[in-house]
């Protein structure tokens, strides 16, 4: 069986197992669906979205650190949500949410399961930090939704995953099921984040990121993840630290640099402080 052939038949198998509700596509934990209708009512009060996130003390702890943080720079220190709220702004603060909230779904009761979705989690973080960072310097993207884009770009490799513990021949090979996620997790990802409904600008960035020819008029969030995404394999054996980034376009449209290595001291700080934040 060839390579693409093996491809076609897990990419069938697993759209049955989907449409049959044996694989269950992710959903969006509760918290995040209620903050981000809330959010979107013109008319919310900061103490009825601050309410619905206290429902949750994880989130609203960190929600509290991140109003708090060096990020924000804000001059006195912060004791509640609600001002929490008012600091970090509206959209901000749901598109954080939703970010925190995802964390939860990374996790599987299946220790080989749950090592992978950990290691996804951790890359996609570190994605969403470096997205974060970089938005700053583009003057029509805002930081939270580059944030949103980098933490979701590989959203489509946990059905696969799913998929793969009941398939010895994907389990126990782990070379199949690298194949499968680097072939399937654009495609599903897409699939999901149609799903849970985002903007179209968000729903493209699984696949878009990997498109390093794209031709756009303006950047976009899959431009901030596309060059996220090569900066966290600079320097490492996989597959793409060996892409020529001066081959990319979206380097050319944010205006980066294409060689390795020449981010400065307070672009380095700003990430780990992103870093910090979305993994606490």
């Amino acid at each position: 069986m060839t390579a693409a052939s093996f491809i076609d038949q897990v990419r069938q198998d697993l759209y049955k197992a989907i449409e049959n509700d044996s694989i269950v596509l992710p959903t969006l934990p509760e918290v995040a669906l209620e903050v981000r209708e809330a959010a979107s009512d013109p008319d919310i009060s900061l103490g009825k979205l601050a309410s619905i996130i206290e429902q949750d003390s994880s989130i609203a702890t960190r929600i509290l650190r991140v109003s708090n943080s060096s990020l924000l720079r804000g001059s006195e220190p912060i004791q509640d949500v609600k001002n929490a709220i008012g600091r970090i702004g509206l959209a901000y603060t749901s598109t954080l949410v939703t970010t925190m909230a995802m964390q939860q779904i990374f996790l599987s009761t299946k220790e080989s399961l749950n090592k992978r979705m950990r290691s996804i989690w951790v890359h996609s973080t570190d994605v969403a930090a470096i997205s974060h960072t970089l938005a700053k310097g583009q003057r029509h993207l805002k930081p939270e939704l580059a944030t949103l884009a980098g933490v979701v770009h590989q959203i489509g490799a946990l059905p696969i995953l799913s998929y793969a513990v009941g398939r010895g021949f994907l389990r126990d090979h782990p070379e199949l099921l690298d194949e499968a996620l680097v072939a399937l997790t654009p495609e599903v990802g897409t699939m999901i984040l149609e799903s849970w409904g985002f903007a179209n600008a968000i729903v493209m960035v699984p696949t878009a990121h990997l498109m390093f020819d794209r031709e756009i008029e303006r950047p976009d969030y899959a431009d901030l993840v596309t060059v996220a995404n090569l900066h966290t394999y600079a320097g490492t054996d996989h597959p793409l630290a060996q892409v020529d980034w001066a081959e990319v376009t979206a380097f050319h449209r944010l205006g980066l640099p294409v060689t390795p290595g020449e981010e400065d001291e307070s672009y380095l700080q700003q990430v780990e402080q992103m870093q910090e934040l979305l993994r606490a």
